[in-house]
């Protein structure tokens, strides 16, 4: 059995050896960037891991993990374009590289070439696969579709922001394991549990972003802190402050996400100064380990070895205890 870190590296080799078109480049020379720089890769991990608890072959499901893998970056080359986000894993996102018209293009390209990467996986039920992925990715859109949507409300409640995120992110994870199992040849009940756990996950591995961006180490998160304070995104913290804060704190809360006009580090300093006052951070903690021993508890009652559950698991572990 392979750990998740040699799975990660055969990923990693697998992507490094795309052979893209060369002509034109400002279409794929792009798509060879984002996929370049990096990632956890938690989407491909995941599938092959799911893949091997079956006894399936890694080597002819490495391309629907691939496939996966560069769907979920044409996601972010989006997401990205949408937030006017400037970096991405320390680099230049793709529409401060390039332009938005190139990271709308080569966006469209990676979704093509995700379905066909997928496609020529010689597994079983690739098309039962396939189907699996194309009703994720009309999820995922509408994931992001609430999430805009939430940009310009103050009431959104928790329930509403946990369906979101099992939207833009969990089912993404939970249809790489079922797809990976699917591929090996799994019955239906472990394929379906697989997908239950990578849900639990996915919302554990979400609420923690949520908390790291506010908490994190900078230097192991990835990405700056205070980040999602700065563009008022609606997180787990933000919401819950609202749903907790007394009246003063509620009304200085609203100043802040209404500000066009303010000194960055102040602003961090004081939504993160009411996050302490109301305990968020030990408030979201203890909803993250809610989902993670859902996750563990599903993955115990799955009829595989225990040898094939194992990386799964040191996988999910790994992912939801990030360091701060």
């Amino acid at each position: 059995m392979y750990n998740h870190r040699q799975i990660l590296s055969m990923v990693n080799d697998a992507i490094a050896n795309i052979q893209y078109p060369t002509q034109p480049p400002g279409l794929y020379e792009p798509i060879r960037y984002v996929l370049s720089i990096g990632g956890k890769r938690i989407r491909p991990v995941f599938m092959l891991l799911a893949s091997q608890a079956q006894s399936g072959n890694i080597k002819n499901i490495m391309p629907a993990a691939i496939g996966v893998e560069t769907y979920h970056n044409y996601t972010l080359l989006h997401d990205d374009l949408m937030d006017r986000a400037d970096m991405r894993r320390g680099m230049p996102t793709v529409h401060r590289k390039w332009d938005s018209n190139t990271a709308i293009l080569s966006g469209d390209s990676m979704l093509v070439l995700a379905l066909k990467y997928i496609h020529s996986a010689n597994a079983h039920k690739v098309e039962e696969a396939t189907d699996v992925f194309l009703k994720t990715a009309l999820e995922i859109g509408e994931g992001q579709q609430y999430d805009m949507n939430f940009e310009t409300r103050l009431d959104v409640t928790p329930s509403e922001y946990i369906e979101m995120i099992r939207l833009k992110t969990s089912v993404l994870i939970a249809c790489s394991l079922k797809m990976g199992a699917m591929l090996a040849g799994a019955d239906n009940k472990i394929c379906e549990q697989l997908y239950d756990f990578g849900e639990q996950i996915g919302l554990a591995f979400q609420l923690q972003d949520d908390l790291l961006d506010v908490y994190g180490n900078p230097d192991i998160f990835g990405k700056r802190i205070g980040g999602d304070i700065l563009c008022n995104k609606k997180t787990f913290l933000l919401i819950s402050a609202f749903l907790h804060a007394d009246n003063k704190q509620k009304e200085r809360l609203t100043q802040l996400v209404n500000m066009t006009n303010f000194d960055e580090q102040q602003k961090i300093k004081e939504v993160t100064d009411i996050y302490n006052q109301l305990n968020i951070k030990d408030y979201t903690s203890e909803n993250i380990a809610r989902y993670f021993d859902k996750a563990k508890e599903i993955i115990d009652n799955i009829d595989l070895p225990q040898a094939g559950k194992q990386p799964i698991w040191d996988f999910a572990r790994q992912l939801v205890n990030r360091n701060f």
